[in-house]
This record gives structure tokens, C-alpha cells and sequence, in this order.
């Protein structure tokens, strides 16, 4: 792509084919050209002079122009390019500090490096634009399926060509041991559009659970319209997946739309996934119930939920615990993904077991610390009383329904339960103030004293140690690495202190210290908590 001053519609002509092949707007090729003659023209005249080019879009001349700026008189810098006040009225009739003088200096014939370098910059300027132009066609598109052809496969990542640029299919993004051979036809998601250094890079996926739902929303017209909608979807790729609908028009069945006459609908989804098992589940809103859906085929006996926790124990009779767990714990991990929710699958023995176990704990927990007979324990245990704090702070009246309990057996009772519980206090108390802990955590309110020992042993052993804590350092939370969600210990998780009340604490602190104003509080309890401490 040589370029000469001899032929000046070669300028256009060359500019258009360029255009053309790249896709691209010409004129953006035809201000590459002009800043490559720019760079000749000042190798030729002086790189110190402010050379400009102009190309006529029409004829293709070529007009090489010098441009001299007015500056003040202390502020000539280069010579070549800038003049005073003083110095431009030889040019110009009335000058002033800004004002341009611009001559025609004779047009600059390329030599062979000149026209090298020329090119050079020309390429540079239309990849520059390409790469643009795919940044903006495909940016809009990640979340949706395109159809390609693979081009080749670099050590396991397949090249696939999308039409208008290539796109990459990680090795790790492929279904199980999925094999291309060039110019396959591949369907795939596209996951990511970003823009780097070498150009636009569009991610492929084909493992995604996104990509499970774009699938049925093109084979199934109710999703696509609105009607049906996908909630969640999991899936083990290439083995076996769940996914959960809901229907907006009670006269039609979520599930058997997705199904479809004969099933061919899903299996056309089936067939794409490489024979990929699909459930489809009826969404439920409340969780225990969408959860024994999700865990179909098996049955469910019984479900106990804490929503806290994020936690969930499913009780299955003994021939179902297989089929519930699945191969490989394939089937309640599925579940567990599909409903946001930590499974524990045990049968109805290991469950009465264990409430056993429960009941035999919280017995003897009261015939040791209230001195009572195991009958008594196990009437109040019964009743519903855990630990020693209901017993010692509830209404006298829920005592008196315990048969064989008056008013003096009742105060008796709550007197001990008070009087251990004192103990404990001044014992956790003691051992905090020998940990260094200073009066100003110690009378901080809402903190009991075996939270302060709690925070001590952590090294948390003043107001200001306690105000640069996290509310999930001290409520404990749940993370989520891999795909797999891992559990983070709170300081005062033990003393089942909430997410919510954490928060408010740390944030009663920081006022009570004077890092927050209390007049900005409303306002902050309205942003997300992460985005709280990360400015804190």
C-alpha cells in the first residue's frame, strides 16, 4: 500500500478498498492517511514544525499546509511552530493570543521508507478502528447465543468465527470431553465482551446455566413471550441439569410447555446439550416447598428451614436417601445450587436420632445447672426452653402451664437460672479485663459479657477495635468459591447475633467515636451493607 503524490486518487481508491474489506468507515482511513503524510511532510520540513494534511475527499488531493499559533510573548516554547503578537503582524492584520497563521508549503514525494512507514501507520489506525467496530457490534450481544464456525483449536480453547470477528471458547467452557474439527458448526453463549489491548475478546460458554435458558427460550415460544419465565437453573454440564419455571397463566402448565408434545421440546435442548438430563421443576416461593420439587424424584418427609443460616434439613425415609443424595451427590447439589440453600439429607432414624440426642442435652443441661430430678428437666425441655436465658427472663406464666408448677416452684426457678447466669457473667467479665479489654467495650450496650470475652480472645479489646469490624465478621455469612458455598465463623455468632443487629452495633460505635455523622444514618441504612464498610 505504497503511496505516491503522482497519482491522487490512488489516495481514495486505496482508502475505499481498505474500507470495504475491513468493514469500516472510509473516512477514518482516509485521517490515517492524512496523519502518515503528516509524519513524512515533518521528517522532510523539521520535526518542530506543526505540519498538517489535508485530503480532498472527492478529487484526493493532497494539501500539505504549516501552522503557525499566536502565543504570548513569554510563552514561545518552539520556535517552528508558535510566534508573538509582535512577530505575526508581518502576517496577519489584526493578532491576536490564539490566532492561526497557515501557508501551503510544497506537497512531500515518499520516499521507500516514508511510504513504510506511512503504511505502517495506516494499519495501525484501521485496526485500531476494526477493532472498535466489533467492540460496539458484539457489546450488546453477551447474554445471547451465536451460531459459528470453528476455526481451529489452540491448546483446548477453540477459535470460533462469528462472522464479523473471532471469539474464544475456553477449554473449560466446553460440555464434558466435547471434540471440534475445523469448520463445525458450533452454538454457543456468549458470555463476556471485553475490551483489551490485542482487540475486542468475546468469551464463549457452553457450560453456563445461562446458556440452558436461552436455549429453551428459543425452543419454547411461552418463555420467550413472557408467559413462562425461568427462575434458576442448574446444572452439572453435560450430565444432568434442573431448572425451575413459572407460569403467569394459570391455564397453562408450566412444566409441560417446557416438555413439550412428546418431549420435543426439551430434547431438542437435550440433543444440543450432548444428552444432558434436564428436570424441569415447578418454582414455588415458598423454599421449602420449591425445595421438595427440586429434589424430585425423591421423597420428602420433612424440612426444617433456618433462614438465617441459609441452611436447610431434609428429612427422607431410609429407601429414599439414595435417590435424594443421587451419584455422586449429584442431585441435592444440584438442588442445593437451584434454591440458594446449604442441604443436610438425612433419613427419618438419623433424624429422631439426633432429636434425641437434643433432647438428652438440654436435659441434663438443667438437671446439672438447676439442680433439678430428670422428670422436671425433661417437663421444661418439653415445653420448648433450650438454654438457661428463656428459663430465667420468660413470663412467670409460661411456667405455671408446666403441670406440677405454682408461683413459689416458678420463682425458685427462675432465682437459680439468674443466679448461674450472674456467675457466668462476672466469671467471662473478669477473664476479659485480664485480656486488657477497656470500659469503653465493656459498657458499650448490647454487648453481654460473653460477647466482650468472645471479642477479647480475637484481640478485639477496645471500642475502636470494635468499630472497624465488618458485620459479617461478627455474624458470621456465607460466601461463595467455585461454585461451592463456604461457611465464615462470626465472633459473636454463638450468641446467634443477626446480620442486622451486627451492623447497627458497628454503626453505634463509629457514631459514638465521631467517624460517622448521625444525621447521615437514615440514608446509609438504605445502601448495601458491603458497600458500607468498604467506605468505612
Amino acid at each position: 500500500m505504497a503511496i505516491t503524490s503522482a497519482n491522487q486518487l490512488e489516495l481514495l481508491q486505496t482508502a475505499e478498498a481498505v474500507a470495504r474489506e475491513k468493514m469500516i468507515d472510509p473516512g477514518l482511513v482516509v485521517e490515517a492517511m492524512e496523519e502518515s503524510l503528516s509524519r513524512a511532510a515533518k521528517s522532510r520540513y523539521g520535526a518542530e514544525m506543526d505540519i498538517r494534511v489535508s485530503i480532498d475527499r472527492k478529487t484526493g488531493r493532497a494539501t500539505f499546509t504549516r501552522v503557525r499559533t499566536v502565543v504570548e510573548d513569554d510563552a514561545v516554547e518552539n520556535y517552528q511552530a508558535e510566534f508573538t503578537v509582535e512577530q505575526a503582524k508581518q502576517y496577519l492584520d489584526d493578532p491576536k493570543v490564539g490566532d492561526e497563521f497557515i501557508e501551503e508549503v510544497p506537497p512531500v514525494e515518499m520516499g521507500r521508507i516514508a511510504a513504510q512507514s506511512a503504511k505502517q501507520v495506516i494499519l495501525q489506525k484501521v485496526r485500531e478502528a476494526e477493532r472498535d467496530r466489533q467492540f460496539e457490534e458484539f457489546k450488546d450481544r453477551a447474554g445471547t447465543i451465536i451460531n459459528g464456525l470453528v476455526k481451529r483449536e489452540e491448546y483446548g480453547n477453540v477459535i470460533v468465527d462469528v462472522g464479523r470477528g473471532e471469539a474464544i471458547l475456553r477449554r473449560n467452557e466446553k460440555i464434558g470431553r466435547e471434540a471440534y474439527r475445523p469448520n463445525d458448526r458450533i452454538r454457543c453463549y456468549i458470555k463476556d465482551v471485553r475490551r483489551e489491548q490485542r482487540g475486542p475478546q468475546i468469551f464463549l460458554s457452553r457450560t453456563a446455566p445461562e446458556f440452558m435458558a436461552e436455549l429453551f427460550k428459543m425452543e419454547v415460544p411461552e418463555i420467550y413471550d413472557g408467559i413462562i419465565e425461568i427462575k434458576a437453573v442448574a446444572r452439572d454440564p453435560g450430565s444432568r441439569a434442573k431448572i425451575a419455571v413459572i407460569s403467569y397463566d394459570n391455564s397453562i402448565d408450566p412444566v409441560g410447555a417446557c416438555v413439550g408434545m412428546r418431549g420435543s421440546r426439551v430434547q431438542a435442548v437435550v440433543n444440543e446439550l450432548q444428552g444432558e438430563k434436564i428436570d424441569i421443576i415447578p418454582w414455588n416461593d415458598d423454599q421449602p416447598t420449591f425445595l421438595v420439587n427440586a429434589l424430585q424424584p425423591a421423597e420428602v418427609s420433612k424440612v426444617v428451614l433456618d433462614e438465617e443460616a441459609g441452611k436447610i434439613d431434609v428429612v427422607v425415609p431410609e429407601d429414599q436417601l439414595s435417590l435424594a443424595i443421587g451419584r455422586r451427590g449429584q442431585n441435592v447439589r444440584l438442588a442445593s445450587q437451584l434454591t440458594g440453600l446449604d442441604i443436610d439429607i438425612m433419613t427419618e432414624a438419623e433424624d429422631s436420632e439426633r432429636r434425641q440426642k437434643e433432647f438428652e442435652e438440654r436435659t441434663g443441661l438443667f438437671m446439672a445447672a438447676l439442680d433439678l430430678d430428670e422428670f422436671f428437666a425433661q417437663l421444661l425441655v418439653s415445653e420448648g426452653f433450650t438454654n438457661l436465658e428463656e428459663v430465667a427472663y420468660v413470663e412467670l406464666d409460661e411456667l405455671l402451664v408446666i403441670d406440677g408448677v405454682d408461683e413459689d416452684t416458678a420463682g425458685e426457678l427462675q432465682a437459680r437460672a439468674r443466679d448461674i447466669l450472674e456467675a457466668k457473667a462476672k466469671e467471662a467479665l473478669d477473664k476479659a479485663r485480664e485480656l486488657g479489654v477497656e470500659d469503653s467495650l465493656v459498657e458499650f450496650e448490647g454487648l453481654t459479657p460473653q460477647m466482650v470475652l468472645a471479642l477479647a480472645e480475637d484481640g478485639v479489646k477496645t471500642l475502636e477495635d470494635f468499630a472497624t469490624c465488618a458485620d459479617w465478621e461478627l455474624a458470621g455469612g456465607w460466601t461463595v468459591q467455585d461454585g461451592e458455598r463456604i461457611k465464615d465463623d462470626g465472633l459473636l455468632e454463638p450468641f446467634d447475633v443477626s446480620l442486622e443487629e451486627a451492623q447497627d452495633m458497628v454503626m453505634t460505635a463509629r457514631v459514638l467515636l465521631g467517624w460517622v455523622d448521625p444525621t447521615e444514618l437514615d440514608g446509609a441504612a438504605d445502601e448495601d451493607p458491603a458497600e458500607e464498610e468498604a467506605e468505612a
